[in-house]
């Protein structure tokens, strides 16, 4: 493979509505935190959840589209790119997240929210 790319796509539920914010200049952004889950079974034949919580965050128009449609646990699929933030605290100490900056999404449960 000659290209490197990053792309992530992911499938879960958010654990809470998303949250927009406005800026002066414009700009829109919307976050949410979105539940991944992962089903093995260990060496003693037990089967295991393991839950892993994605930060999202969209920009923009793609921040309007996620107000509209992204709910507390109803499943979507998103796709995007990881980001790396890092930053120094108030009191010295380095700091670090990791997002993954929506490119595109689509709801996944159809029937649930047609329900509501």
């Amino acid at each position: 493979m000659s290209t490197m790319r990053n792309s992530v796509m992911l499938i879960g539920r958010p654990g809470a509505d998303p949250e927009m914010k406005n800026f002066d200049n414009n700009q829109r952004v919307a976050r949410f935190r979105l539940a991944v889950n992962e089903t093995y079974t260990n060496e003693e034949n037990e089967r295991i959840e393991n839950t892993q919580w994605i930060s999202i965050t969209a920009w923009n128009g793609l921040a309007d589209r996620v107000m509209k449609i992204v709910r507390k646990g109803f499943m979507v699929a998103i796709e995007g790119s990881l980001r790396n933030n890092e930053w120094t605290d108030k009191d010295g100490n380095r700091r670090s997240t990791v997002e993954v900056v929506l490119s595109d999404m689509m709801p996944v449960d159809f029937e649930k929210k047609q329900a509501d």
